[in-house]
């Protein structure tokens, strides 16, 4: 009888195991569909702005994981092991802002390309928070700088931005969410970005 029932335990053992094995993997990305705008807090220009460079994006290490991680209540958070990002998180937060930068901008990421003499606007972004509860809230916060580059009157801006979503249950709605949150940080920058362009003193986003 004993025998028996350390097969059992051991067949149970080796079933839960393998379900565990093959749970199903869930990939989110940042990056929101081509055919939406995810800031849509201010209007776009008619004519382009200047080409911009964006920095790579640093995010906090609690977070720079494969998985999702999530709070849930209190000061508990778990990482999730089959929902995943389909690259690293701070590859994904910079191809999302790179995107909603150049919808609003109505320009171009030239990062990386050959450079030249002409007008640039260089943007930096360092995320200090990037906190997610499904059925709560996406929030991100983080310090970021704009710098016109061989402009006639280079000048600079540099500021910080704290933007909270409510979001739906579940993951999809907590990362559409945070798409949304990356959305209006990009519209925030945008509009620091035109106004060095074209010669004008922006101002940090009040809030």
């Amino acid at each position: 009888m004993i025998r028996i029932a350390m097969r059992l335990l051991g067949t149970g053992a080796a079933l839960a195991l393998a379900a565990c094995a093959s749970a199903p993997l869930h990939y989110y990305t940042l990056v929101a569909p081509a055919d939406e705008s995810a800031g849509g807090l201010v209007a776009q220009p008619a004519t382009p702005s200047l080409p911009f460079e964006l920095l790579p994006v640093s995010v906090p290490a609690q977070v720079d994981q494969p998985q999702l991680v999530v709070r849930e209540g209190g000061q508990g958070v778990a990482l999730l092991g089959s929902e995943r990002w389909i690259a690293p998180l701070n590859d994904e937060v910079r191809s999302a802002l790179s995107a909603d930068l150049a919808r609003e901008l109505h320009s171009q990421d030239v990062s990386g390309l050959p450079g030249n003499d002409k007008p640039l606007l260089r943007i930096k972004l360092d995320l200090r928070r990037f906190d997610s509860q499904p059925g709560s809230y996406a929030l991100i916060e983080g310090a970021w700088s704009v710098r016109l580059l061989r402009g006639q009157h280079p000048a600079a801006l540099a500021c910080t931005s704290r933007i909270n979503e409510t979001v739906g249950p579940g993951y999809d709605a907590l990362v559409q969410g945070h798409q949304r949150a990356i959305g209006a940080l990009a519209a925030q920058i945008a509009t620091a970005a035109r106004l060095l362009g074209n010669g004008q003193t922006p101002v940090c986003p009040a809030g």
